[in-house]
């Protein structure tokens, strides 16, 4: 049995910086995903007509993350 579990990122007026290192797309091209220099995740979505918007931003890093690879079922 697969438990989904939704991160959710609550900051100021300011969002935190988050200074590209690695992108991925995915293999449904509907979702890319970046890391950061600041050791963050962030998962966006991107529309059939090429608009991309926040997703997730996924914390706990200590260091930057300067790859991305996709897991196997």
């Amino acid at each position: 049995m697969k438990v989904s579990v939704q991160a959710v990122a609550v900051w100021g007026k300011i969002a935190p910086s988050h200074s590209i290192t690695a992108i991925m797309l995915t293999d449904d091209q509907q979702t890319i995903v970046t890391g950061s220099q600041e050791g963050q995740i962030c998962l966006w979505d991107l529309s059939s007509e090429l608009k991309i918007s926040s997703k997730e931003i996924l914390f706990g890093h200590t260091a930057s993350v300067t790859c991305l690879a996709k897991a196997r079922e």
